[in-house]
């Protein structure tokens, strides 16, 4: 009779066991491919962690977006491409700023955010992370509670 309740051990050497060590390395030959719409989902969650994005993608694909999360659904990835090589990826973003932040610092922190996040968790050294800032968010102003000059209200008919 087999025994499937054999302990696991993780691949990853860093990666602690139970009791607290760390993990030989598996020896053993395979093939791990990381698709580009994956890193293109680990980008675009990097990069929306940065302070002064509004949102990411050109204007139509925001409006799919809009539509996306009005039924509960979201696209990560969208308005970020991924193009992978065995040991390298390249990204390009399109985002929307919001108005008030640096332009060019939003795009170093994005930058910044993206390598880290693409080297980390994927894996695969990040060659360049293109950015191209599509449009500037300008918060609409705040609505004060002040008499109705508009509306006229109409009298009670007699």
């Amino acid at each position: 009779m087999e025994d499937h309740n054999l302990p696991f051990e993780p691949a990853d050497p860093a990666y602690p066991t139970p009791e607290g060590e760390l993990a030989a390395e598996i020896p053993g030959t395979g093939r791990t491919v990381i698709s580009e719409a994956a890193v293109a989902k680990v980008a675009g969650i990097a990069a929306r962690t940065v302070p002064g994005v509004y949102s990411l993608g050109s204007g139509p694909s925001r409006a799919l977006g809009a539509i996306r999360d009005a039924v509960g659904s979201s696209d990560h990835a969208a308005g970020v491409r991924a193009e992978v090589g065995e040991t390298q990826v390249a990204v390009d973003i399109n985002l929307v700023a919001v108005y008030g932040h640096p332009l060019h610092g939003v795009a170093n922190q994005v930058r910044a955010a993206v390598y880290r996040a693409v080297e980390e968790l994927v894996g695969l050294q990040v060659i360049e992370v293109n950015i191209e800032i599509n449009d500037v968010y300008v918060a609409p102003p705040a609505k004060t509670a002040g008499p109705k000059t508009a509306l006229a209200e109409r009298e009670p008919l007699q």
